[in-house]
């Protein structure tokens, strides 16, 4: 069953479906939908949680083993699997149909993917979770959209904004819902009770806005070297989430890579530009980078964002440090990595 995030808390009851999937490329409201999963399935006794990563040394058969497993700790436990960008291959669709044909009643199977292509929702092992279980698809929210999501946002945690203000909102987070949830959150500390006004706005931002997140992408693609070491040092030191700050990276790094591949397509610029959703002095500076990167550079900075991500939720490493040398990478710094 697909269903959208807004619909799934009417989705859960008190017997889970033996697999849930979470897939798109919004990764605010990926990480709602599987809190709001792992919190109600925690509540109905699901109390252990084992999560596999489909890295490149991933065994599939190890989904197998883990869901035959007998437990020390909890009777019931999510498996959680992430995807990532990853594509399961035969042999892991084999496995993936095997589990769900006979699924552990004691255990529940989290996937989250990142956004599917049409051959992957025509594949059977995504047929198999679509007959078994519930996909969760998240879709973008679009720029005409992006106004109403806000004053929802707003209006949740009893904010309520100015027509003007919510316009300079929508103009300074360019589409990034992480970024906007922060505003909101640092708005509703700052202004609690008051109706915000578009100065309200420039005056919770001015402070810090040479040191967030866009202030970062910008550096690097700008080859700021010490800037961009200045805005990581800033960002760590005031507790900006590390997924954040990936967010932006990655994405920053994917639109170069769709500026080189649709160049080479002969793809116009300006087309290019607006699907990214790239506007103003940023396109001159997203042309030169794309100019001056080698497409093999970039794929392995993206490589490196995946180590991030797995460092991020667990796996050994600092990802600030990670982040910080894509960053450089990203402002042209040789760092001699293989």
């Amino acid at each position: 069953m697909k269903i959208k995030p807004e619909q799934l808390a009417s989705k859960l009851s008190l017997q889970p479906a033996p697999v849930y999937m979470v897939t798109g490329d919004e990764t605010l409201l990926i990480e709602e939908s599987c809190d709001l999963l792992r919190q109600h399935l925690n509540s109905v006794g699901f109390t252990e949680r084992e999560t596999l990563y489909t890295d490149s040394g991933f065994k599939w058969e190890y989904l197998l083993q883990c869901a035959n497993a007998l437990s020390l700790f909890a009777e019931q436990k999510i498996i959680e699997l992430r995807l990532g960008s990853s594509k399961p291959n035969k042999q892991a669709s084999d496995i993936l149909r095997e589990y769900l044909e006979r699924p552990a009643e004691d255990n529940v199977l989290l996937i989250i993917a990142n956004k599917l292509d049409a051959g992957a929702k025509k594949s059977a092992w995504f047929k198999a979770i679509d007959q078994k279980g519930i996909i969760v698809e998240i879709w973008p929210v679009e720029l005409q959209q992006l106004p109403g999501w806000i004053n929802q946002r707003a209006q949740q945690i009893g904010l309520n904004l100015e027509n003007d203000a919510v316009q300079l909102l929508c103009e300074r987070i360019e589409g990034n819902l992480l970024a906007a949830k922060q505003e909101l959150d640092k708005l509703n500390l700052l202004y609690a009770g008051q109706s915000i006004s578009a100065d309200m706005v420039m005056d919770s931002v001015s402070d810090s806005s040479r040191y967030d997140i866009y202030g970062l992408t910008e550096a690097a693609i700008q080859q700021q070297v010490s800037r961009c070491n200045k805005i990581i040092e800033v960002l760590r030191q005031e507790g900006t989430e590390a997924t954040v700050a990936l967010w932006a990276i990655s994405k920053e790094i994917r639109s170069l890579i769709a500026v080189q591949n649709g160049l080479s397509k002969g793809t116009p610029f300006d087309t290019i530009c607006q699907r990214e959703r790239v506007w103003g002095k940023r396109k001159n500076w997203l042309r030169s980078a794309a100019q001056r990167i080698h497409p093999d550079t970039l794929k392995q900075m993206l490589s490196r964002c995946s180590e991030a991500d797995a460092q991020i939720k667990g796996a050994v490493g600092d990802p600030w440090l990670t982040l910080t040398g894509i960053t450089l990478q990203l402002a042209g710094v040789e760092l001699g990595l293989e």
